[in-house]
């Protein structure tokens, strides 16, 4: 056994290889994480449309919180007051909360950058609301009570000047110093670092070697899936996961669709997060082997067969096209939940399935198949 963080109560332990992909186990105090995992995204303190018996069921163990949108409803101090988030949306299991970093790309008109932190003017209602390092580490630990903190970082949408990306690469790594500062030492929750530098192969060498000698209880990379392509991705990748210490987790944040996540995995990255399969899910779309559907397409209208009937999950095989066809077609609700339901189950079966592959030694044939 591994212990990560030095001598608390987490550990990784990795069962299986088959290359550079990894079976493992991430243990936490709230239960322990079969990796490679698929984390949904509970943006603010749901994860839309399901319940957490639903999320449970469709084989989640570990979910993912929002700093950003908890700092702002129902706020960082209110939360902490009604007993953190885990006690607040009925969550027993392990949570990760991203940093509020995301949101420093994508609500760029609404905030303010300097060395020290960026100031936000709410979307909601226009309050600031100052964010450093320090700050939201105590919003992560302190209020909210995420089992995996993340480091408050930058990451710029790509495409992006070589000059803009450095300087985004350079702040992350003062502000991860200053965020394992404000950590310290904690037994029950784990400090994870973030590795940006865009797609400079030079710069994510920098960032990732900087961060793996500064040590953290885990490493992830930011940054990608913001723009820069498919290709790109895997690209940054190989650069970036053989310099990761092979006894941390690796988590590619933001990532993503399936053939993302299947390529990601060969390349030895254990844990994802991704709105897609919740927000496809709302808007109709079925996440299958054979890709995407688009429920409302006429072609489903008399389509007695269910989406998938190898998944236990009730969404993916009680129901059938054509009903789902239906619901969406009549505006009914129903319809939203049982997709985003489906979608999970199909997520967690995947990665249930590479698992399975890395551990017979047979991801290669696995890979092959997927991609046709």
């Amino acid at each position: 056994m591994r212990l990560i963080g030095g001598m608390n109560a987490f550990a990784f332990e990795i069962s299986a290889r088959d290359g550079a992909a990894r079976v493992g186990v991430l243990r936490t105090p709230r239960g322990d994480v079969a990796t490679p995992a698929f984390m949904p995204v509970g943006t603010a303190g749901t994860v839309k449309a399901l319940t957490v018996e639903q999320i449970a069921a469709a084989g989640a163990h570990i979910i993912l919180g929002n700093t950003y949108h908890l700092m702002l409803r129902p706020g960082g101090e209110r939360l902490q007051k009604l007993g953190g988030l885990h006690h607040f949306m009925r969550w027993d299991g392990p949570i990760l909360t991203d940093s509020g970093g995301y949101q420093v790309m994508s609500l760029s008109q609404l905030r303010k950058l300097d060395p020290d932190g960026v100031t936000f003017r709410s979307h909601i209602d226009g309050s600031e609301h100052r964010l450093t390092p320090e700050r939201s580490v105590a919003l992560q630990a302190d209020m909210i009570g995420a089992d995996i903190v993340m480091q408050l970082d930058e990451c710029p949408a790509l495409p992006a000047p070589r000059e803009t990306v450095q300087k985004a690469m350079e702040l992350s790594l003062t502000w991860a110093e200053r965020s394992k500062r404000a950590f310290g030492t904690r037994e029950r929750q784990n400090l994870f670092a973030i590795v940006q530098g865009g797609i400079d192969p030079e710069l994510r060498r920098q960032s990732a070697q900087a961060l793996v000698s500064d040590g953290f209880d885990g490493y992830a990379v930011g940054g990608l899936a913001v723009g820069e392509g498919h290709e790109a991705m895997l690209g940054a990748l190989d650069v970036v996961t053989p310099l990761l210490p092979t006894d941390r987790p690796r988590y590619l944040m933001g990532v993503g669709k399936p053939i993302d996540i299947v390529e990601a995995v060969a390349r030895g990255i254990d844990m994802f997060d991704c709105v897609l399969p919740t927000r496809s899910g709302r808007h109709g779309q079925a996440w299958t082997d054979e890709g995407p559907l688009n429920i409302t397409n006429a072609r489903f209208a008399e389509d007695i067969s269910p989406l998938d009937e190898s998944l236990e999950c009730p969404a993916s095989a009680a129901y059938s096209k054509a009903y789902l066809h239906h619901l969406f077609k009549s505006g009914e609700i129903l319809g939203q939940v049982l997709l985003s339901w489906h979608n999970l189950a199909y997520y967690h079966a995947l990665m249930a399935r590479l698992r399975a592959a890395i551990s017979a030694g047979e991801l290669d044939a696995f890979r092959a198949r997927f991609c046709r």
